[in-house]
């Protein structure tokens, strides 16, 4: 299949601490991966390196057929990326957010009319359209954030911990939301704490401590294991990559 994002060796140090050392890894375009790992394990710095947003100490990331740290603009045209934290105008409605980004990427009339119907008919989000941000639950916040990114129709949608402290029923919402944007051809690449989440991926790749420890198919890494969760995958290949540090 074809790749979307490749990295090699790609490292970023602060001081002497490596937050990322030498990832190699190859996402294909359409599928949804999940970047799972221990707090502290280098999720959040790779997910801004493949951004544009920070440049590697060494290696190099293409997205998109764009190297970040050379063409970082160029990427940024092709992405759609949401923060940990929610990032919105708190103080303006759904709509006059959504109306705002629009002007930001330049979106405008029936182009913007119809993609902004669009998106709030598939997060159900219509009936809000005239609630400031600041008053909408986690779950709401969420999807706002979710179709200001989405409105310059990006290649690939890189999510920081998309649904950290929100309620199930809202994560549940905002999982069906994704996989109706995965058949429309994006591309999802996504950061999680939660497990149940990584189930629901293409792959999974687990770090620990800066670097990739294995890269499979949920299925595969707790066949692989002899395991029947994806916890106690994870719990062995973490054991079993700290012994081959010891050792």
């Amino acid at each position: 299949m074809e790749a979307i994002i490749e990295t090699r060796s790609l490292t970023r140090r602060f001081g002497a601490i490596a937050a990322v050392d030498h990832l190699d890894l190859t996402v294909a375009r359409g599928e949804i991966f999940g970047l799972v790992g221990p707090d502290g394990a280098g999720k959040t710095t790779t997910l801004r390196m493949l951004c544009g947003l920070m440049d590697p100490t060494e290696g190099s990331a293409l997205v998109a057929g764009h190297d970040t740290a050379r063409e970082a603009q160029a990427v940024k045209d092709r992405i759609g990326y949401m923060a940990q934290r929610f990032g919105l105008y708190q103080d303006l409605t759904v709509a006059e957010n959504m109306i705002f980004y629009a002007d930001l990427f330049g979106i405008e009339g029936t182009e913007r009319e119809e993609l902004t119907a669009r998106l709030l008919r598939m997060t159900r989000m219509d009936p809000f359209r005239g609630r400031q941000a600041g008053r909408l639950s986690g779950g709401m916040k969420q999807k706002l954030a979710l179709m200001c990114t989405l409105l310059h129709r990006p290649e690939i949608l890189f999510l920081d911990e998309p649904t950290n402290g929100v309620d199930p029923v809202s994560r549940r919402d905002f999982w069906a939301i994704l996989y109706e944007l995965l058949k429309d051809g994006i591309t999802i690449f996504l950061t999680t704490a939660y497990l149940d989440e990584a189930e629901r991926c293409n792959r999974v790749g687990l770090m620990h401590r800066g670097r990739l420890i294995r890269c499979a198919p949920p299925d595969e890494m707790k066949r692989d294991t002899g395991t029947a969760t994806l916890e106690g995958a994870f719990i062995k290949t973490i054991q079993a990559a700290e012994g081959a540090a010891h050792a």
